[in-house]
């Protein structure tokens, strides 16, 4: 594995990704008529401690790396734990748009988004156990071009905070069970 591989991403007109996401959609739809339980979907991925603490994660066919910066004893290979969730929340908001877009009729060119997260750092570093460990505040600025009112782009973004898998995770609880076995 590098450091950094190279993945071309191939250009798709907004009819060929219009035409993608309503066939998606419809086998979709079918499978889960014909039976709820097939809209059951659980992930697994896998990672192994590198360096000294960095991670290689493996999820499906893909692999990759996370560390940290220098200032948290990473050699800064690859984006930290907490940048990578703040890309899966990006990423996350990006499908569930165009999914949205399309499916509610409204015009999407282009859409780029910057997340920013808060982290205070004492419990972290066990300084003050009365703060949260993980983000005090997640902000998204989700710039939209195209033909639309800011009033549709605003239904369209109620429509995604109300369907965006990854939103959920960071605007609610979720339950984690957690083991540690002995090697």
């Amino acid at each position: 594995m590098t450091l950094i591989d190279t993945v071309s991403v191939p250009s798709v007109t907004a009819d060929e990704r219009a035409e993608r996401l309503v066939a998606a959609g419809t086998a979709w739809n079918t499978r889960i008529a014909a039976d709820h339980t097939n809209a059951y979907l659980s992930y697994k991925v896998t990672g192994v401690g590198e360096g000294a603490v960095a991670s290689t994660i493996r999820a499906g066919k893909h692999s990759f790396l996370v560390d940290e910066p220098g200032a948290l004893a990473g050699d800064d290979l690859a984006a930290s734990p907490v940048e990578f969730a703040l890309g899966a929340l990006i990423s996350c908001q990006i499908v569930v748009y165009r999914l949205y877009a399309n499916a509610l009729g409204i015009q999407v060119d282009d859409i780029d988004i910057t997340a920013e997260g808060d982290l205070d750092a004492r419990r972290l570093f066990g300084i003050d156990e009365t703060v949260r460990a993980g983000f005090t505040e997640v902000r998204l600025q989700i710039n939209i071009s195209g033909p639309e009112s800011e009033e549709r782009y605003q239904q369209l973004r109620e429509a995604v905070d109300a369907h965006c898998p990854v939103l959920d995770l960071f605007a609610n609880p979720t339950p984690v069970l957690v083991s540690v076995a002995k090697k």
